[in-house]
């Protein structure tokens, strides 16, 4: 489908039209309008299949689900953030591996009672996220249906310019341990949500919510819609960067990722981990890049050293082993420190 024949986003139907009222081809016709183009498309949606240039040869690919329940909750975020943290999630993953994000393909299951104007929110949150965290990146494809449950499943591509990925296997004793981006942030929004963005009986309050997002925004914000330093992934990689990963899962858990990949100890530095060590080493969600860089190393972009690596095993703070089994695990949801 070309530009000139997708209906242009000024248009309106009637107001509260659910996606069970208008059906699929509609309601991607009001969707496909806002979605963000991609540089790398060469055929975009409205084949049975997209067609990506790829001059490298190869390419980055990564998946990643939002499900209502364990992943957000409708009444502390809005269809924008959804869209936005879903693209920002993905787009970070890509980064991880030292490759400039291209395109995605998105995935929606939705109740027929949701409404369009919430997808439309959702195609927004995601063109957004792209041309503010990834230019050139955009949403090539992907499929809707219906469900119980809301659920965003995203699949990102990334192109990786002649350059070697960087895995998490690549750590040696010596390397510098970095972060590029914030530690514990998300984790503190979503501790003020679980404990004030509730009503009496606990349940997720919209207007609570939104009173917190005004009295803190910084933490609510970087739960609910994240900025994770994108460009930042391909200059660890130029710069030499023998491991990194994205930080989805809390510092102390994906540093004990790298860890075991490559065969080393992470020794990280309790002072370089902000005020609440304990949110920045179990909290999660932060989307931030954890990298190592050889000795000496000039850290480029807004990495900034938290510890070294060591010969041993596991992940230590300041000497002393750290085994909590904090973070978080989809299949036993956070740890209690965070909410």
């Amino acid at each position: 489908m070309t530009k000139a024949e997708r209906a242009h986003p000024s248009e309106r139907m009637e107001p509260g039209a659910t996606i069970g009222e208008v059906a699929e081809l509609e309601t991607l016709r009001r969707i496909f309008p806002r979605l963000p183009e991609a540089d790398s498309a060469l055929v975009g949606p409205g084949d049975d299949a997209a067609v990506l240039s790829a001059p490298d040869g190869r390419y980055v690919v990564t998946t990643d689900m939002m499900i209502h329940g364990p992943d957000f909750r409708l009444a502390w975020s809005s269809p924008h953030d959804l869209g936005w943290k879903a693209a920002a999630t993905n787009l970070s993953d890509v980064a991880a591996m030292g490759a400039r994000p291209t395109a995605l393909v998105v995935a929606i299951a939705a109740p027929t009672s949701t409404p369009v104007s919430d997808l439309e929110g959702i195609a927004d949150g995601l063109r957004e996220a792209c041309e503010a965290l990834a230019p050139g990146c955009g949403v090539v494809g992907g499929d809707l249906s219906v469900s119980d449950t809301l659920t965003l499943a995203v699949t990102a591509f990334g192109d990786l310019e002649g350059r070697e990925p960087v895995l998490r296997s690549g750590a040696r004793p010596g390397d510098i341990v970095a972060i590029s981006g914030e530690l514990g942030l998300a984790a503190a929004g979503l501790r003020l949500l679980f404990e004030r963005g509730v009503d009496s009986s606990g349940q997720p309050d919209a207007a609570r919510a939104a009173a917190l997002a005004a009295e803190f925004p910084a933490p609510i914000a970087a739960q609910l819609a994240p900025c994770p330093p994108l460009a930042d992934g391909p200059l660890a990689a130029i710069a030499g960067a023998t491991a990194m990963l994205d930080l989805s899962d809390g510092l102390a858990l994906d540093a004990r990722r790298v860890a075991a990949a490559s065969g080393v100890a992470i020794e990280l530095q309790a002072s370089a981990l902000g005020e609440d060590v304990g949110l920045a080493l179990d909290g999660g969600e932060d989307h931030s890049l954890f990298a190592c860089f050889p000795p000496h190393a000039a850290l480029p972009g807004g990495f900034r050293a938290i510890g070294v690596v060591t010969e041993g095993e596991g992940v230590h703070v300041d000497g002393t082993r750290y085994d909590r089994p904090g973070g978080w695990d989809p299949y036993r949801g956070w740890d209690g420190r965070v909410g």
